[in-house]
């Protein structure tokens, strides 16, 4: 049987780092379970316990007293060969998620865990443990109500099966039509969801939102068409001759929030203090008010006009309805 190869000083720095923390969450864990966790022998698990017993932090002596170090169980490791660290060092002095960061972060993995593609995950539950324990207070109790539906699960079923999807689409130009597509990949921009598929019918790559899909049908037995060297781009939204030009002026520090849209480079020029102005590419200017009212006060349509006209009457529209609600 070959030797195991010796670890690099990153790779094995890296390995005590990332050991230390997990057998204080998986106490009494045995030697052959955390060395097939990590990926070593055995002997080597047992050789990186035994420098974690020398290890630690001097006192104010600035040398190693008796507390000043890590302990193992050691009647434990040579009579049932499982690791427990009796006393940890510096640990508990690493800073600290607050009650508040830690229930955010919980309602993140929450929504995560409810899309179809993460359901039963148990790294979703082990991390969720992880964030209350690593909190200074107890998080608060949040529950998050998942934004997949039946037709989101049935999507992504499609693209995993390679299943031509058949819907009813309302387009950004308020026009509803019947699209049979060879779905490709389900993507989340912001708090939309995106199908970025074959178009039979135009022949071309399009992506679909999801909340303009109705009627979704899967149609089984189809024959792909799409070329077999056809490639999807990384970008989700992606340029083309019809699209609207839209000049913005965007806080500084909200550029990457616009990444989708104006790519990895854009060009800018200065604005105001702390402002940039730029433009945009689009497909029609219905889009364009969903993208401003998702980062407001960030982002002000400089021009055309009419691009302008649209966020603005949409705006006011939402600010009447609220006046209404009101009064009653």
């Amino acid at each position: 049987m070959a030797e195991p190869q010796p670890m690099r000083v990153q790779d094995r720095l890296a390995f005590l780092l990332a050991l230390v923390p997990y057998l204080i969450d998986n106490d009494g864990v045995s030697v052959e379970q955390a060395a097939a966790h990590f990926g070593v022998p055995p002997e080597r698990m047992r050789d990186a316990v035994r420098l974690i017993a020398v290890s630690g932090v001097p006192g104010e002596t600035k040398s190693y007293q008796a507390n000043d170090l890590f302990d193992i169980d050691w009647d434990r490791l040579d009579e049932r060969d499982e690791i427990a660290i009796t006393h940890g060092v510096a640990i508990d002095d690493s800073p600290r998620f607050s009650a508040r960061e830690a229930a955010a972060l919980i309602a993140g993995l929450q929504y995560i865990a409810a899309l179809p593609a993460n359901a039963d995950r148990e790294t979703v539950a082990t991390l969720t443990a992880k964030l209350t324990r690593a909190a200074n207070g107890a998080p608060a109790a949040v529950a998050v109500e998942g934004g997949a539906d039946a037709r989101l699960g049935l999507v992504r079923d499609a693209v995993a099966a390679g299943t031509v999807l058949v819907f009813d689409y309302l387009s950004g130009k308020e026009e509803r039509e019947e699209r049979a597509v060879e779905p490709l990949r389900v993507e989340s921009v912001d708090e939309s969801w995106y199908l970025r598929a074959w178009d039979r019918s135009r022949g071309a790559l399009r992506t679909f939102r999801l909340d303009r899909m109705r009627d979704v049908r899967t149609a089984p037995g189809e024959v792909p068409r799409r070329p077999d060297d056809l490639h999807l781009p990384d970008r989700i939204f992606q340029p083309s001759r019809q699209d609207r030009s839209v000049t913005i002026e965007i806080a500084e520090g909200a550029l990457p929030l616009l990444a989708d849209y104006l790519g990895d480079r854009p060009q800018t020029e200065p604005a105001r203090k702390g402002w940039v102005r730029t433009r945009l590419r689009i497909a029609h200017l219905h889009g364009l008010k969903r993208l401003v009212a998702g980062r407001a006060g960030l982002v002000v349509v400089v021009e055309p006009e009419d691009a302008r006209a649209v966020v603005r009457d949409w705006a006011i529209a939402g600010l009447a309805r609220y006046e209404r609600s009101d009064t009653h």
